[in-house]
């Protein structure tokens, strides 16, 4: 996933496409609480070049398995990433430059880095398993307590304020 800025000129008429495996397991190292497991990423897209810049209309797909938030089983999460970024290949002030454009550095366009930086961002703050009593999953109940959803939080009523249930239940009655 590297072009030198002369290889990205000669194909400015031809024009480019993408479509590659990239490995990146190398993110489970970096972020090991996170990531269990990546698969092989599929980057597929086409890019747009002229003389000053290169603009990369990429989509980034894979599957990593991630822990849940609740019982710390394993939990298999696709991903589709749809991103465009535009690397400047020269020194210019004619572009602004904001968060999806980069500066070149060196004469090599690089774009692993970039890719993994996206898969890292795409990690969601909490991930839950539908199975709740898996094989290795962190106890859901012990002795007195245990885990309560929010509907069932909805359904109990305090038994403080049982009494008011009564009040409502009699106008009706009327």
């Amino acid at each position: 996933m590297k072009w030198t800025i002369s290889q990205l000129n000669q194909l400015q008429h031809k024009g480019l496409t993408v479509d590659e495996i990239v490995d990146v397991t190398d993110l489970k190292e970096l972020d090991k609480n996170s990531i269990r497991d990546i698969s092989p990423v599929r980057v597929t897209g086409r890019v747009d070049l002229s003389s000053l810049k290169a603009t990369f209309h990429l989509t980034i797909s894979g599957s990593m398995v991630l822990p849940c938030s609740r019982t710390l089983v394993d939990v298999p999460f696709p991903f589709e990433i749809t991103t465009t970024e535009t690397f400047l290949l020269r020194h210019t002030s004619d572009y602004d430059t904001d968060e999806e454009t980069h500066q070149v550095q060196g004469d090599v366009v690089d774009l692993l880095p970039l890719i993994k930086e996206l898969i890292i961002l795409e990690i969601p703050m909490q991930v839950l398993s539908n199975d709740l009593n898996a094989e290795g999953a962190a106890p859901q109940e012990g002795k007195d307590w245990q885990v309560i959803s929010e509907e069932d939080k909805a359904k109990k009523v305090d038994p403080r304020l049982a009494g008011l249930a009564k009040f409502f239940e009699d106008d009706k009655e009327k």
